[in-house]
Formats: C-alpha cells, structure tokens, sequence
C-alpha cells in the first residue's frame, strides 16, 4: 500500500495500473465501494490445467507419496519451510524420507549469488527439490516443477497461498498442492482460509479467494494503510451502505 500511495503521489495526473493475483481486502474494498476501477481477468492461458489441492495434516507417508510420485514422471517439487532456522532440520528429514533427491535451498538470508546459484541448478534440472521459503511466491515460471509442499500453511495467508499454488501448473500438466499443517494445533481463522483454499481450486479463482480472505480479515481502512478491519462486527452490506452515505 505504501508503495501504490508512493508512486500515485509522484505525480497528480498519472494514471496507475494495478496487477495481482488477488487484491488486498483494502484495494478489493476500493472497488467494491466504487471508488477505484477494476477489471478481473479470468481467462486462463491455453492448455494450462488447475492445480489438484489437498489440505491434509502434517504427516511422513503423505509427504514421501507426493515426493515419489512428482519424481517418478521427472518432475521437480518446491517444498516450502517458511522459517529459515527449522530448514537445515527439514532437509534432513526430506534426505531421510528420499535419500536419492537432489535438494537445494533459497532463502532471504543468502547472498545474491547464492540465490541465482541455487535457482540456476534447480532450473537446469540438477536438483529435484527446491526447498524454499516464501521468497517462491513471485514470478518464479519453472515448467518442470509440478508439486507444491508446504510444511505449516496454516501459518501462511490466504492470498499469498494462493499465490504460491500459482508457482506449479505453468504447463499442460496436471500439478498438485499439498497444504499441510499441524494436526493438534490449528486455530479457527486459519482453518477458514485451508477451507477457503481447497473450495476455490479452479483457474481464475483469485477473486472469489480475495472476497473470502476479505471476510476473514476485514475490509480495511479506507482512509488508512491497513488491509484488515472490523468490518465482521457489522457485515459488508450494511458498512457498504454507511460508506456510500458517507
């Protein structure tokens, strides 16, 4: 937000186009209340097949099904771990699971070199698995790559794993996403957004998954930086109704 207010600040007169898989509740909020135009793209390019979704609990046999399986046809697999301390740990459990695999590592930590070394090997097909952090979500486009694992995502937001589901199925293949998170420890919002997450697997979802993630989290605040509010308390028609008398 601060960024958008940044660049439409720079100049009185230019006009700004914004892209995104999923609109923050605020930006969504701004359109809904007619104050900012929007158009929803929802054509998906040829021959590009929606990923298969799973939300299951954290568990070894449903990790080494889906690692032998992606391998098996030569695939390759982003496995997200979204804490940089618990990754050495991680990929000695994945080694263990898969002995043969090829695993490298990207994180925010490593040095540029270190990234562009790490993504170069992945890409060329020299590594197997990319075990990764949320620094996946963005532009990545590896065709070959056609499984998504990711460790905790009931610690992750609604529209970022979105996002990182759209990092497989880049190509005619069919890909899969396994949400997984720890059974015994899962609060109520997060298993709104898993549910919300598996319901809307379809291509073009990401607005039916910004208008749910909205209602999770609020609408924002018109008048402030903040993406979530207090809209729950008085339901979007009527805090729609107040805004447009305002």
């Amino acid at each position: 937000v601060k960024q958008k207010e940044h660049i439409r600040k720079l100049k009185d007169a230019v006009d700004v186009l914004s892209l995104s898989a999923t609109p923050i509740p605020r930006t969504l909020n701004f359109a809904l209340a007619g104050l900012r135009l929007m158009s929803v793209i929802t054509t998906p390019p040829k021959n590009r097949v929606a990923p298969k979704t799973f939300v299951l609990p954290f568990g070894t046999q449903v990790i080494k099904n889906a690692l032998e399986a992606e391998l098996a046809r030569d695939g390759q697999v982003y496995f997200l771990c979204n804490r940089i301390g618990k990754m050495p740990l991680m990929q000695g459990y994945i080694q263990k699971i898969m002995p043969r695999a090829r695993i490298s590592t990207i994180h925010g930590r490593m040095s540029e070199s270190e990234l562009i070394g790490a993504m170069h090997i992945f890409r060329e097909g020299k590594s197997d698995i990319l075990l990764a952090t949320t620094i996946i979500e963005n532009g990545l486009d590896i065709s070959n790559a056609n499984t998504l694992i990711v460790e905790d995502s009931s610690l992750i937001g609604l529209a970022q794993a979105h996002q990182l589901r759209g990092r497989i199925g880049r190509s005619a293949v069919q890909s899969y996403a396994f949400f997984l998170y720890p059974a015994k420890k899962l609060k109520e919002k997060a298993a709104r957004r898993l549910d919300a997450l598996f319901q809307a697997q379809y291509l073009g979802a990401g607005q039916d998954i910004a208008l749910r993630d909205m209602e999770i989290r609020g609408a924002g605040n018109i008048l402030g930086r903040d993406q979530s509010g207090r809209v729950n308390q008085i339901g979007l028609n009527l805090y729609c109704q107040m805004l447009s008398e305002a």
